[in-house]
């Protein structure tokens, strides 16, 4: 079952029917527990209309409100090296491998709904940076009793110059204008998503293939479980909130971004993130 936000209403999918929602505020929506037997029970009494794909393909928006959206790093092996060796020069090298087998998880702030860009709309890299990267991550939805209730695409744009030179400046190399995007819907599930789910990415440069890799979520280190565990110890949050899972994924270091490039993430059972690079 997908959930879609749009221009005109909230758009349900289910085996291949399409279903307005009724509800009109985006936080009552998605914020209410057992989501899936909640949806299942709300189209019962809805007709189908396949027109309502239109609104999908034509006027979709990210699957936001008023909900924070927050990041785990270093859950992937591979991140874990990259930040590494990105770090070496400022002696920071170590906190990721300290990280990466710590009990405690990184989690960090990653964007107010504002700074939120959806399927179709443009993200941003940094006029002070001069290496930018993209980050495909598996992006959980948690309500407000932190249980996790489905599941979209996230891209964690990130400066990875600034963060090399010093860790402390993550804020800055992480949350910026349309460093964050998520979409295309929800995906809700009756159970937790397949471990053998995957991953992919693939940047296009003036609309030829430029990079592609995948990787399947059960490369991870921690459990989503955990991660939502630590996230909820000290913080609340009465709409929910949005967690990006950490990337698998990282571009060769003689690789970086450019305006115009097209970046398409696609997750099995979720769909495809497209955004394009916006002029600095």
């Amino acid at each position: 079952m997908k959930a879609y936000k749009t221009v005109q209403g909230f758009v349900i999918e289910y085996q291949n029917q399409y279903f307005l929602s009724r509800h009109q505020d985006w936080d009552l929506f998605i914020n209410r527990e057992d989501l899936f037997f909640e949806l299942q029970r709300e189209i019962q009494l809805l007709s189908p209309v396949p027109e309502y794909k239109s609104l999908i393909d034509n006027s979709l928006q990210a699957p936001i409100q008023s909900q924070e959206v927050w990041a785990s790093g270093v859950t992937y092996l591979r991140s874990r090296d990259a930040r590494m060796e990105e770090s070496k020069k400022a002696g920071g090298d170590n906190f990721y491998d300290r990280v990466y087998d710590a009990e405690r998880p990184e989690l960090f702030f990653k964007s107010t709904p504002h700074r939120v860009v959806g399927s179709g709309q443009k993200v941003r890299i940094r006029r002070d940076s001069k290496w930018n990267v993209p980050e495909p991550e598996l992006t959980l939805f948690i309500n407000s009793k932190g249980q996790i209730s489905g599941y979209t695409i996230g891209n964690d744009m990130s400066s990875r110059d600034i963060e090399g030179e010093n860790p402390l400046y993550l804020p800055q190399a992480k949350s910026y204008d349309k460093s964050t995007a998520i979409g295309p819907c929800i995906t809700i599930l009756d159970e937790p998503i397949l471990s053998e789910t995957l991953i992919k990415i693939e940047i296009l440069r003036y609309e030829i293939p430029y990079f592609s890799d995948s990787v399947a979520i059960n490369r991870m280190k921690r459990k989503h479980t955990e991660l939502v565990e630590f996230l909820f110890r000290e913080t609340s949050f009465p709409h929910g909130c949005f967690l990006m899972t950490g990337t698998g994924i990282v571009p060769p270091d003689d690789f970086t971004l450019e305006v115009g490039d097209e970046i398409r993430i696609s997750i099995e059972g979720i769909g495809t993130l497209v955004n394009t690079v916006e002029t600095k």
